[in-house]
């Protein structure tokens, strides 16, 4: 598990930092999950990881924080990927493309816009899950009520009309 986990390495606390505002970083975040600076990916695991950890949603949008200074960031949809999904101990464990390992429930909930399944990560970030970690949801999906959906830590989560 990482920062949404138990196992979690700590993250910088980056909620309670409070710096001037610096400008644009000339990054961005791609619908895919690619993470570029000027035009060109990022292409280090270990960078995109770091600056993730610095990653906070502000009323003005998306920002890179630190102690020193905040800049904005572009995001073309949301900042994370859900890459993976993996049931666990009667719970849906989510693995996101920059490592963290979220568990759904009601702290980590999933939410349908226009059809599109987001799932939140941290601090009011979301993760989209990708085609086929939703595919494999919906493989996984039960009969509730009359709504299709998945059940994990004890919370109904609704994927559509059943």
């Amino acid at each position: 598990m990482t920062a949404a986990g138990t196992d979690a390495p700590r993250l910088p606390p980056v909620e309670s930092w409070n710096p001037a505002f610096c400008g644009d970083s000339h990054m961005r975040i791609a619908r895919d999950g690619a993470w570029f600076h000027d035009g060109a990916p990022i292409t280090r695991p270990e960078l995109v990881r770091l600056f993730a950890g610095l990653l906070r949603l502000d009323a003005e949008g998306y920002m890179l924080v630190t102690p020193a200074e905040k800049c904005a960031i572009a995001v073309e949809d949301v900042p994370f990927l859900a890459v993976a999904v993996e049931a666990r101990d009667n719970a849906l464990a989510f693995t996101t493309n920059v490592g963290d390992v979220v568990q759904l429930d009601q702290d980590h909930a999933l939410r349908l816009a226009d059809g599109v399944p987001y799932l939140h990560v941290r601090r009011g970030l979301e993760a989209r899950l990708s085609r086929p970690v939703y595919y494999q949801l919906a493989d996984m999906a039960v009969d509730h009520q009359g709504v299709m959906g998945v059940w994990s830590g004890g919370t109904f989560f609704a994927l559509g009309d059943a």
